[in-house]
């Protein structure tokens, strides 16, 4: 596991960015024909959310 520590304006930031990047991955995985990248744009979009969620202080970090 990996501890940030971060001030307010480096999380404002930081969830931007990962709002953004989630954002458009929804447009590539509409546009993508090939199923196989469909889910690994589809598990990274996952894995962004979750990190969004425990950024925003919404979800515990589990480690599994």
């Amino acid at each position: 596991m990996i501890t940030l520590d971060l001030d307010t304006n480096e999380v404002t930031v930081l969830i931007e960015a990962l709002e953004s990047s989630i954002s458009e991955l929804r447009m590539e995985i509409a546009d993508t024909d090939s199923s196989a990248f469909r889910e690994k744009l589809k598990e990274k979009k996952r894995i962004l959310n979750r990190v969004l969620h425990i950024v925003e202080g919404k979800e515990e970090d589990t480690a599994d």
